[in-house]
C-alpha cells in the first residue's frame, strides 16, 4: 500500500520570523542544528556576510529563539534535543533592514529606536544620566543593565549592520559619516566581552579592517568557513526534501541551473527568495534580480571599463573578496559579496589563495548581463529585441542574418550617447556588447577557450551547433584577420568530436566606424 502524497504547505515568501512560520503552517528548512553548531563552536563573536534576500534575518531570530529558550517553537527540530533549555540569556536585537537612513541624524535615530524598543522588551529603563545622542554609552549600559538584571550574560544580534552605509554608497561623503557612526556604535561590543555570551552581525558586505571593523577584530568571519557554507540559503537536498510537493510541473534540472549555484568554499546553495517566488508563480523568471536593479553597480562597472567577458571567469587573491571600504572598492569584492559572482575554485599559492569566480547561475548571468546591454548602449529599450532576435537566429541556425543583426544594433544606439560617454573609445566595448548579447540569454558559453594553439575568443555551444567567434579591431590589425586566425589554427578541432556543425565566426570592428566593418563565416559540416 503506497504512501500518501506529502501535502503542500504555505510559502514562507517575505517572512522572517521562525514563530510566524512554524506556527503558521509554512514549509521551514531547518537551520537550528547549524545554528547551534555554530553556538557551541570556538569563539563567540561571529560575522557573516551573504547577499540581500537569503535567509540571513531568519538566522538572527532562530538565534534568538534559541537563547530567549523558547523550546515548543523547536518540536521536532533539530534543536529539540540539543539545546539546553534551562539555560535562558537576555537577547538584544538589532536591526537595520526596514527602511533608509539619509544622514547621520536619521541613523542616530534609528538606533536610538532600536535601544528603546530592546530596553521595553527587557523590561529595563534607560539611565537618567546618560545622554541621548551618545548611542554607543547607550548599548553598553543596555548589555550591562541586561547581564545584572537576568543574571546572565546577554546575546547580542546585529541584522543589516551595513544597510546605512549601502544605502548611501553613491554618495561617498555620507556614506563615510555613516560608516564612522556605526564605528563608534559597534565598538562598544569588544570592551563589553565579559558581559556578553554571545555576538552575531551580518549584512552584505564587510568593510576593512581600517575602517568599520578597526573595533571589532574579536569577530570572526565565518564568511568563507565552508562549515557554514549552508547556514543561509538552500541546499539540494533542502529543495528534493522539504519542498518536494512543489517540484511536481516543473523541470528540476532547469531550476538547478537556473538559481542554484551560490557558494563559500563550502556545499553550493540556492537563493530562498527565487525558489519560494518560483513555486508561487510556477514561471520561470529572475525574481531574486528582479527585487533591486544594481544601478550603483552597473554604473561602476560602467565607469571602469569593464570587459564584460571577464566577468563570469574573475580571479582574484581571497583576502581582496573579504573587504573593501567605501572610498576603495574592488569590483571583484563588490560582485562577490552582493551575490553577483560566487566561487568557482580556489588554488593555494605561496602565503596565498587565488579565488577563481563565476556567475552562480543562469538568472544572475543573463539578468546582469542585460542590465549591462543597457548601461552600454544609452537605453533600457535598446537591446530588448536584438536579444530576442539573437535567440532565434540561433535556434534557427541562421548565420548569415547575423551580421545583420549586429550591425543593425550598433546603428542603432544614439550619437549622443557616444558624444557622452568615452566608453565607446576601450578596445573592449564592442567585445564587450557582443559577448553580453549571448550571456544575456544565459547560453553555455567559453571565453577564451584555450585549445593546443591558441585561446579561441568565445566559443558558444547551443541548439546542437558550435559557434566560434574571434575579435578584431581593424584600426589595430589587418582587415581580414579574425576568420583567417579561426582557420590557421585549426580552432575548431576541439570540438569535431560532438558530431555538430561548426560555424567560424571572424567579427571585425572600427572604432572610426562604430560598427561592425567585417563579418566572414565558414560552416564545417557535422562529422
Amino acid at each position: 500500500m503506497s504512501s500518501s502524497p506529502t501535502p503542500r504547505r504555505k510559502l514562507p515568501i517575505g517572512i522572517q520570523n521562525l514563530r510566524e512560520i512554524l506556527e503558521g503552517g509554512h514549509y521551514y528548512v531547518d537551520k537550528s542544528g547549524l545554528a547551534i553548531d555554530l553556538i557551541e563552536s570556538s569563539g563567540k563573536a561571529f560575522f557573516l556576510s551573504r547577499p540581500r534576500r537569503f535567509g540571513k534575518s531568519l538566522l538572527v531570530d532562530t538565534f534568538k529563539e534559541l537563547f530567549e529558550g523558547n523550546r515548543a517553537l523547536f518540536e521536532g527540530l533539530a534543536a529539540e534535543t540539543r539545546w539546553d533549555w534551562t539555560r535562558r540569556h537576555p537577547v538584544i536585537r538589532i536591526s537595520f533592514s526596514d527602511g533608509v537612513a539619509q544622514n547621520v541624524t536619521e541613523l542616530a535615530h534609528r538606533i536610538q529606536h532600536n535601544l528603546r524598543s530592546n530596553r521595553s522588551a527587557l523590561g529595563l529603563l534607560r539611565p537618567a544620566d546618560l545622554p541621548p545622542e551618545d548611542v554607543a554609552s547607550d548599548l553598553a549600559e543596555l548589555i550591562r543593565q541586561a547581564h545584572a538584571h537576568f543574571d546572565a550574560t546577554a546575546v547580542v544580534l546585529i541584522d543589516e549592520y551595513d544597510k546605512p552605509i549601502l544605502d548611501n554608497i553613491a554618495a561617498p561623503e555620507i556614506a563615510l559619516q555613516m560608516r564612522e557612526g556605526l564605528m563608534n556604535f559597534y565598538s562598544v561590543l569588544k570592551d563589553a566581552d565579559a558581559h556578553l555570551k554571545f555576538v552575531f552581525l551580518t549584512g552584505v558586505s564587510r568593510f576593512s579592517m581600517a575602517g568599520l571593523f578597526s573595533g571589532l577584530n574579536h569577530l570572526q568571519n565565518i564568511t568563507l568557513d565552508e562549515r557554514w557554507s549552508a547556514l543561509c540559503g538552500y541546499t539540494d537536498a533542502d529543495v528534493d526534501t522539504v519542498f518536494a510537493p512543489e517540484l511536481p510541473g516543473l523541470d528540476r534540472e532547469e531550476i538547478r541551473r537556473r538559481y542554484n549555484g551560490y557558494n563559500w568554499l563550502g556545499e553550493s546553495v540556492y537563493n530562498p527568495f527565487d525558489l519560494l517566488r518560483l513555486f508561487e508563480s510556477r514561471e520561470f523568471r529572475p525574481y531574486w534580480f528582479e527585487t533591486g536593479t544594481p544601478t550603483f553597480l552597473i554604473k561602476l562597472l560602467t565607469e571602469r571599463r569593464q570587459f564584460t567577458p571577464d566577468l563570469g571567469r574573475t580571479v582574484a587573491p581571497e583576502e581582496l573578496l573579504s573587504t573593501f571600504d567605501v572610498d576603495t572598492i574592488p569590483t571583484e569584492a563588490l560582485m562577490f559579496q552582493a551575490g553577483y559572482l560566487t566561487i568557482d575554485s580556489v588554488e593555494e599559492l605561496p602565503n596565498q589563495y587565488e579565488v577563481t569566480l563565476k556567475y552562480p547561475n543562469h538568472e544572475v548571468q543573463a539578468s546582469l548581463n542585460t542590465c549591462l546591454l543597457q548601461s552600454l548602449s544609452g537605453g533600457l529599450s535598446v537591446p530588448g529585441p536584438q536579444i530576442s532576435r539573437l535567440y532565434r537566429l540561433l535556434q534557427a541556425g541562421d548565420v548569415a542574418a547575423l551580421r545583420g543583426l549586429f550591425h543593425a544594433f550598433f546603428a542603432g544606439i544614439p550619437h549622443d550617447w557616444y558624444r557622452k560617454n568615452d566608453i565607446a573609445d576601450f578596445e573592449g566595448y564592442y567585445a564587450s556588447i557582443f559577448y553580453s548579447h549571448f550571456a544575456a540569454l544565459g547560453l553555455d558559453i567559453v571565453v577564451e577557450d584555450t585549445t593546443s594553439k591558441g585561446r579561441i575568443d568565445m566559443a558558444v555551444l547551443c541548439f546542437g551547433a558550435v559557434w566560434l567567434f574571434e575579435f578584431k579591431v581593424v584600426e589595430l590589425v589587418p582587415q581580414g584577420r579574425a576568420l583567417q586566425q579561426l582557420q590557421e589554427r585549426g580552432y575548431a578541432d576541439k570540438y569535431r568530436s560532438r558530431g555538430e556543425p561548426i560555424h567560424l565566426v571572424g567579427v571585425e570592428f572600427s572604432k572610426a566606424d562604430r560598427n561592425i566593418v567585417g563579418f566572414e563565416v565558414e560552416t564545417l559540416a557535422a562529422s
